[in-house]
């Protein structure tokens, strides 16, 4: 058997172990949802009137895919939470005495996050229908829209699994992890669009990897286009830009977050 073969197949039994962990503590996922709903609801019933939004189109249709994007990447910490709860409680040390690949663990982590991104993605659908927001292409392109959301999730996830392994509490990630992503979700098209921002705030709006995640899914659920507005190659390329990150993210940080782990599990 392979290396590689060996890696996904046990990295699919780590992978359903954790599945199993929220299946029974749900209460893991009770934060992922309930912020993003609320924020669904605050922005579209509270904020909604007062921002201005292209002709054409209604607040929910533009503020919609911004929370898919500001959540799945909130989705993603859950990454380097487990693998820094999972340090502290020695369960990595208990992994590292069986006889299974050295990435499977990293593997089975990433893997465990993108189903419940998916379960997150779909309960975010059912929401955002909830308040008016629709999809106006077909099938396909808006299974690309998900598909784009959940890939750049994905590469995400090998950021905070290096991160959790470099910190020795999951309290200690979740606060660090915070203070980073709460401000480039917003320093983005989440929300409002960047073209009021001054100008160096709209100049990193329109590069922030965040900012092409959240207008390749408008784009490609047929909501309004921000990138008529834009100037930057990175925005009128969304998902272009969008997979070149995914793919760059997973390059670099994937080796070095397994590095890591063979270092942190043999301190």
């Amino acid at each position: 058997m392979s290396a590689w073969t060996s890696a996904l197949g046990d990295g699919a039994t780590i992978a359903q172990r954790n599945l199993i962990k929220v299946k029974r503590v749900p209460d893991l996922l009770v934060g992922t949802l309930i912020s993003p709903i609320m924020f669904i609801l605050l922005f579209v019933y509270v904020f909604g009137s007062a921002i201005p939004v292209p002709e054409g189109t209604s607040y929910a249709d533009f503020l919609v895919p911004g929370i898919f994007a500001q959540t799945v990447i909130f989705g993603a910490t859950v990454t380097g939470s487990g693998l820094a709860d999972d340090m502290q409680k020695g369960i990595i040390d208990r992994f590292r005495s069986l006889p299974i690949s050295p990435s499977a663990v990293l593997v089975g982590r990433t893997t465990s996050d993108i189903v419940t991104n998916v379960m997150v993605v779909v309960i975010m659908t059912a929401t955002g229908l909830a308040v008016g927001w629709r999809i106006r292409t077909s099938v396909l392109e808006a299974l690309g829209g998900f598909l784009v959301l959940l890939v750049f999730a994905y590469a995400l996830s090998w950021v905070m699994a290096l991160f959790g392994l470099l910190v020795r509490s999951p309290e200690v990630f979740n606060n660090v992890s915070f203070i980073v992503i709460f401000p480039i979700t917003f320093i983005a098209n989440t929300f409002v669009p960047q073209e009021g921002f001054p100008a160096v705030l709209r100049f990193i709006a329109d590069w922030n990897p965040v900012s092409a995640v959240a207008q390749a899914a408008r784009d490609l659920f047929g909501n309004t286009s921000l990138s008529d507005g834009s100037s930057a190659w990175s925005l009128q390329h969304p998902v272009l830009y969008t997979l070149i990150w995914s793919v760059v993210l997973v390059a670099v940080f994937l080796p070095l977050a397994t590095r890591q782990f063979k270092r942190s599990a043999a301190r």
